[in-house]
């Protein structure tokens, strides 16, 4: 199957050819967040959805947040979904199955994964989240009354003039006397098509290998500590390095946190970390005791 028809197939059913090879994501061009990029042309009304195209301009993306869940589980979030302006999205394949601690407590995260899209498969996937998926009309929250604890899904759209972020909370949970039916069924949609990208794993990716990770520090008591601590694996490093702060700048936990170089990464000496690692207890310098979380960062992401 080409990967113009994987796009299509999302949304209806098509027919099929060989499949094509997915390129990994290209190295960063030294700057996290990415410089300014042009716009392409737009062309008659109803044919192009204009957006930039550079590899760290966040075109559309899906996240989920909040909720009554661990603050490890909370630091760890990350988006479903990313889709940048080259084309490149990143995503974390859709499981029924979360991994478990191994006999060391450690929880190993499932390598996200990427793939390209061309433009007309771009410009398909806009489409349909502006239109059918409802961000098109859509104002800026949605709440649901009556629904306690419940996540929100956030979606984030920077394309056809538009620069928004949705929220909408308890997407997918009936409630009674629930208002906005027609937006949160659109949204509903697309949720399962960007939680979903790859039908299950059936169309080719290959495993996104991050540039940069965030490790995060939380002060836990020994006896409590719930892993098997290892010693403090960073000679040139102090808890105090981990600076305290909303991870990323933006409004998740704020905890200590600090960008991990690959040197630092390697000298935990654990393999098969690429989607991540929680459940990692370290005896610090300071004979304290501290979990120790690390998750990939993706192009775009600040520290």
């Amino acid at each position: 199957m080409t990967f113009i028809a994987f796009i299509a197939l999302i949304a209806a059913a098509c027919t099929s050819a060989a499949p094509t090879q997915s390129p990994t994501l290209p190295p960063s061009s030294g700057d996290p967040i990415g410089s300014p990029s042009p716009s392409p042309s737009v062309g008659p009304i109803g044919e192009t959805i204009d957006h930039r195209t550079g590899s760290a301009d966040v075109i559309l993306r899906l996240e989920q947040g909040g909720g009554f869940v661990p603050m490890e589980f909370s630091a760890a979030q990350a988006p479903l979904f990313t889709l940048y302006g080259d084309g490149i999205m990143v995503f974390q394949p859709k499981t029924t199955t979360f991994p478990g601690p191994d006999a060391n407590g450690l929880i190993r995260g499932i390598p996200w994964r990427t793939a390209k899209l061309d433009e007309d498969q771009i410009q398909e996937l806009l489409g349909f989240a502006l239109g059918p998926g409802g961000l098109g009309a859509a104002r800026g929250s949605y709440s649901a009354a009556g629904v306690a604890d419940a996540p929100d899904t956030i979606f984030t759209v920077n394309a056809g003039g538009l620069n928004k972020r949705v929220v909408v909370n308890a997407l997918g949970i009936d409630a009674a006397g629930a208002t906005d039916v027609a937006a949160r069924s659109a949204f509903s949609q697309l949720a399962s098509r960007l939680g979903d990208i790859d039908r299950g794993g059936s169309i080719p990716s290959d495993v996104y290998v991050a540039e940069r990770e965030r490790g995060i520090l939380m002060p836990r008591d020994a006896a409590s500590a719930g892993g098997v601590p290892i010693d403090w694996p960073w000679p040139g490093l102090e808890p105090a390095d981990f600076r305290s702060g909303p991870a990323g700048g933006g409004d998740g936990p704020t905890l200590p946190h600090r960008t991990m170089t690959p040197g630092e990464v390697a000298a935990l000496k654990l393999s098969g970390i690429e989607g991540g690692v929680q459940g990692l207890v370290l005896t610090g310098p300071d004979s304290k005791t501290y979990a120790f979380i690390l998750r990939p960062l993706l192009v775009d992401e600040q520290e």
